[in-house]
């Protein structure tokens, strides 16, 4: 089941609402491609906040 803006993984419950909707964009395409769960959420997390500093410069991820 993908995720969405209202279920999501806990790891990216602290995340700014922005990059976490980023992160849930980025883990779903991750596991349509096949990626195991927990290195899905771990990627695009870091993922997320790199988009964040480089398209928002902010400076809270």
């Amino acid at each position: 089941m993908p995720w969405t803006a209202e279920h999501y993984p806990l790891a990216m419950r602290n995340l700014p609402p922005l990059v976490r909707l980023k992160a849930i964009a980025i883990a779903n395409a991750l596991l349509a491609e096949g990626m195991e769960e927990g290195r899905a959420i771990r990627i695009a997390i870091a993922r997320a906040k790199q988009w964040a500093v480089h398209v928002g410069g902010s400076s809270t991820v």
